[in-house]
């Protein structure tokens, strides 16, 4: 009876081990590459957002488009042997050269790489903290589309009290980006829909940095978007601005999709 039981639940065990190391449910390798053997999607997103690339200087940029994230995992039941920082970063490499990439940068564990494939430019980054798993980011160049109108904004605001815009600044200033213009057009619009709103500003930030700096930061980038709906004839009584930097996180910072979150401006209803 003893060995029954003990039977069983090694049967569970291995049922178990099996489930936990196949792919995780609707992931799948990005089209233009491949994985290396022995491992299995533990998780995976596709949506638009900005990414932390590397130049050939080492300097590190922002970059934004249509994001495919996969993280890949190192199945130690495989057969097959894990292999080393060198030899992954080394075959991504190979493999994205092969198909008409360049190197951008290489460092231990990291590559970031360019790519133009039928007509459209891509950035890659492979990224390993262990050899155990493997980060790829496969970023399809392409500027935002305004989704949100103004009145889903105001509908938002009624409802929520807040919405939260992912408009995008020039890297480590308050320069709006001409891409999201659209964006504040919006919002001015949403002024108008309701001449009796008034707003704050609010800029967010992930905690990449120090804390002063990203508090001076995210100031000037909600003040940069007051300063751009003034400029559009919304009154100053009706606007505010504040920045809190790193202070108030909605996402996890320990993830690269976890910091896109942190980085935002939020619109809040005053009363």
């Amino acid at each position: 009876m003893k060995k029954l039981i003990f039977s069983i639940v090694l049967m569970f065990t291995a049922i178990n081990i099996g489930f936990a190391q196949a792919d995780t449910e609707g992931c799948k390798d990005h089209a233009l590459l491949s994985r290396m053997p022995g491992y299995y999607i533990l998780e995976c997103t596709q949506n638009y957002n900005q990414l932390d690339f590397y130049d050939s200087k080492g300097q590190e940029i922002k970059l934004e488009g249509n994001l495919t994230y996969t993280w890949y995992l190192f199945n130690l039941e495989s057969g097959k042997p894990e292999p080393s920082f060198f030899q992954i970063i080394k075959n991504y490499a190979n493999a994205i050269i092969k198909i008409g990439g360049r190197k951008i940068y290489e460092d231990n564990g990291l590559g970031c790489y360019a790519l133009n494939k039928n007509g459209k430019d891509y950035n890659i980054k492979v990224s390993c903290t262990n050899s155990s798993d493997i980060l790829l980011y496969v970023l399809e160049m392409e500027a935002m589309k305004q989704e949100i109108t103004a009145n889903e904004m105001l509908d938002a605001l009624n409802k929520d009290g807040f919405i939260s815009l992912n408009i995008l600044f020039e890297t480590g200033k308050s320069t709006i980006k001409s891409e999201s213009l659209p964006v504040i057009d919006q919002v001015y619009q949403l002024m108008n829909l309701d001449k009796t709103l008034k707003i704050s500003i609010e800029g967010h930030t992930d905690n990449v940095g120090d804390a002063a700096s990203n508090k001076k930061l995210s100031t000037d980038r909600a003040k940069s978007v007051m300063d751009a709906l003034t400029a559009k004839g919304i009154d100053k009584t009706r606007v505010s601005s504040i920045g809190w930097g790193q202070e108030k996180p909605v996402a996890d910072n320990r993830t690269e999709e976890g910091r896109a979150k942190n980085r935002r401006v939020e619109i809040i209803k005053k009363n």
